[in-house]
Order: C-alpha cells, then sequence, then structure tokens
C-alpha cells in the first residue's frame, strides 16, 4: 500500500511566503528558501509552492536578495532547488510551455497548472507527453456556495466556471494530468477542516491521486482528509508554519494512528 503523504503548502506572494485566507486576505510570513531549509530539516515528503503573485513583481525584501524582470520567480525557484532535497512542485501563473519548461530546467520535479488547465487542457497534455504525468499537476479550486453547491472557480478563486466539478476533475485526468491539487476557497485559512464532501466526490470520481488542501485546524483534520475524503495526500499550510515542530507532529500523530507514513525520526 502507498504511503500517504503530508505536504506543505507554500504560498508566494511578492517573492515572499505568505499566509493565506479565503484567497483574498494575505500576510507575509517568510523567506521561501529558509522555509524551505526548515521543512527540509524535518524531512518533509514534499514541498508545493504557488506563486499567488498579483502585480508581477518579486521581491525578497531585502537588498541582497532581489530579482527584477520576467525571470524573477524562476530566479526564486533556483535558489529553493539548489539545496532543495525532498520532491519540489512548482506553479502558479502558468500559462505556456515555455513557462513549464523553465520550471523544470531550473528544479522543478512537478508543475501545477490552475487556470490555464481550463483553458488550455491540450497544454496538460503536452506537459504529460513531454515530462511523464507524474510531473503534471492539475490546481482546481473550489468554492461551496450559498446553496450548497460547489463550484469551481480560476483566476486565483475570482472567476466560477460552469462545470461540475467531478466533470472538470475527469476531463483533466481525461487530459494527461497525473495528480490533482484540491483546494477548498471558503476553508482556506478558517481552520475549520478540509471540505471533505468535495474530496471525496472528486478522489472518487477519478484515478488519479487527489492531494486535499484548506481548512486544517489541528492533527484530526488529516485523518479525515483521508478517511471521509479518500484522498492519496493531505496538505496544508498554516498549521506547519505557526505550530511548534508542528510537520514532525504531524507524522507522529498519524503514524500513532496506524497510519502508513513515511517516519524517518528517531523514536
Amino acid at each position: 500500500m502507498l504511503k500517504i503523504r503530508v505536504v506543505p503548502m507554500l504560498y508566494l506572494m511578492n517573492g515572499l511566503v505568505v499566509r493565506s485566507e479565503g484567497f483574498r486576505e494575505f500576510k507575509a510570513i517568510g523567506n521561501p528558501v529558509a522555509e524551505m531549509e526548515r521543512y527540509g530539516e524535518w524531512l518533509a515528503d514534499e514541498l508545493v509552492y504557488l506563486d499567488i503573485t498579483r502585480d508581477g513583481e518579486h521581491d525578497f525584501g531585502r537588498e541582497d536578495h532581489k530579482f527584477k524582470g520576467e525571470r524573477d520567480i524562476v530566479a526564486i525557484l533556483r535558489q529553493i532547488a539548489a539545496s532543495c532535497f525532498m520532491p519540489l512542485a512548482f506553479g502558479g501563473r502558468v500559462k505556456t510551455m515555455a513557462d513549464v519548461d523553465r520550471f523544470i530546467r531550473n528544479g522543478a520535479d512537478k508543475v501545477v497548472i490552475c487556470s490555464q488547465a481550463f483553458r488550455e487542457p491540450a497544454l496538460v497534455t503536452a506537459v504529460a507527453e513531454k515530462y511523464g504525468a507524474q510531473a503534471m499537476v492539475v490546481g482546481i479550486d473550489v468554492r461551496r456556495e450559498d446553496d450548497g453547491r460547489h463550484r469551481v472557480h480560476v483566476d486565483q478563486g475570482r472567476t466560477p466556471v460552469d462545470e461540475a466539478p467531478e466533470a472538470y476533475a475527469r476531463r483533466m485526468e481525461a487530459a494527461g494530468a497525473g495528480e490533482i491539487l484540491l483546494n477548498s476557497i471558503d476553508r482556506d485559512g478558517a481552520a475549520e477542516g478540509y471540505d471533505v464532501e468535495i474530496t471525496r466526490r472528486i478522489a472518487d470520481a477519478v484515478s488519479i491521486p487527489v492531494v486535499a488542501c484548506g481548512g486544517v485546524g489541528d492533527f484530526s483534520d488529516f485523518r479525515a482528509g483521508i478517511d471521509e475524503g479518500h484522498a492519496s495526500a493531505v496538505a496544508a499550510g498554516n498549521i506547519f508554519h505557526f505550530t511548534e515542530m508542528s510537520y514532525k507532529r504531524a507524522k507522529r500523530y498519524l503514524k500513532d494512528k496506524g497510519y502508513g507514513v513515511r517516519y524517518p525520526y528517531p523514536g
């Protein structure tokens, strides 16, 4: 049986790691290279970085760590990848195969494509054919509307899509996606747990792994994502940023509860 992956999610805005809430409120919390080193010390299963910058500028905030111009995010990726020994997924604002090529060439093991996957499914196919399905992750952002229905959104949660989430997930799998990163917009930063209903519906609709994300408030939420949501992997951001030794503690919690996780720590 495959082990459950526990995946730290790091959102990049203007070159800094930020805390996200509802896809609308952001607070800078750290340097992306320093954050990678921290997770490296904890032997994380893998890392996911998503660039959610909206003004096009990437800046660590220090004169010795500034990158200007169209290749800024690539320079940041290159610094991260230089000392990252975990599988590294990188994405956000990917629009062309040239973007994908730059990410892979500069150290990404996987590329996450979100809005452009909806607009150009042929790009998903092309990436899978060139680099393998394992390198092609489609990000799906879903919001539970006031009437209780779930709706896919693109453009960083700003544009609703008139397609059922399960149908969209199946379409992305058929296009060549090797994995789906499912994020709950309304749970983002809320610490209310995963939206296990939509996670389960999408996980049951496809045969590729589904990574649950959005809403983790305590370690029991990981169990719900696995047991009730049928997720193949569980991801989180804020709980790992703000809880002392949280990644190691999360792994210990799941191991003690009988889950198959990679647990390389003594004791």
